[in-house]
C-alpha cells in the first residue's frame, strides 16, 4: 500500500529532523518514531496517531477518527484519522503534537 507523500512531508516538517526522530516503513506506510517509540504514521491517505489507552475514547470522539485495526484486532491507544480531517494545518499540528507528547513520555528504546 502506498502512502500520501504530501501528508508525510507535512508531518516531517512538524516533527523536524533531530537525532531523536526516525522514519521507518511500517504497516504499509511510513512511521515516525521518537527515541524509538512510534508517535505517528502515514498509511494510505490517513494519519495514524499513538494517543495511549487513556486518551483513546476522547480521540475517537473527534471528527474523522476510527480505532486502529489492521489485523482484525483493534488496538486501544492508536487511532487513525481520515486524511480530509487533517487537511488543515492546525488539525494536523494538534494530532502530531498529541502523538509526539505520548511517545515522549515513554522510555527510549
Amino acid at each position: 500500500m502506498a502512502y500520501d507523500e504530501g501528508l508525510a512531508e507535512r508531518v516531517r516538517a512538524l516533527l523536524g529532523t533531530g537525532p531523536d526522530i526516525a522514519e521507518k516503513r511500517m504497516f504499509g506506510g511510513l512511521a515516525f518514531l521518537l527515541r524509538g517509540n512510534m508517535a505517528v504514521g502515514v498509511t494510505g491517505d490517513d494519519l495514524m496517531v499513538r494517543v495511549g489507552p487513556d486518551a483513546t475514547d476522547a480521540a475517537l470522539a473527534r471528527p474523522g477518527t476510527r480505532l486502529f485495526d489492521m489485523t482484525g484486532r483493534p488496538m486501544r491507544g492508536w487511532v487513525v484519522i481520515a486524511g480530509q480531517a487533517v487537511a488543515e494545518d492546525d488539525a494536523l499540528r494538534a494530532w502530531v503534537a498529541q502523538g509526539r507528547d505520548f511517545a515522549a513520555g515513554l522510555p527510549p528504546k
